[in-house]
């Protein structure tokens, strides 16, 4: 039983683990690059532009992991371009997770 329930915390805190390998430097060009090149398409404050809203709201129904392959991979017949040259997929994990809890000045929660 305890095996088990140490199986399942390490399993539950894998995904936490690999937001708190990015630098407090990384995140602050990560929130940059979220403000000035997402927001150039998506708004300044992420309600929509030339592309999509990325608000919270707007968020809510999709997975994290479905938003960083979209940043890492671009929209194919779109605007969106792939930014996997700039960004790990640790980092674009982490992006989304961001912009899913709408915090530009904190680090999501894991």
């Amino acid at each position: 039983m305890a095996e088990r329930f140490g199986l399942l915390l390490a399993l539950a805190l894998l995904p936490s683990l690999a937001v708190a390998e990015i630098s407090a430097a990384r995140q602050a060009q990560l929130r940059h690059m979220l403000t000035h090149d997402c927001g150039s398409c998506h708004g300044l404050r992420m309600n929509g532009g030339l592309g999509p809203a990325l608000t919270p709201a707007k968020l809510a129904n999709r997975e994290a992991r479905a938003l960083a392959a979209i940043i890492l991979h671009g929209v194919p017949g779109t605007p969106m371009p792939p930014w996997r040259a700039l960004m790990s997929a640790e980092e674009a994990r982490w992006l989304a997770e961001l912009m899913k809890q709408n915090s530009p000045n904190g680090s999501p929660k894991p």
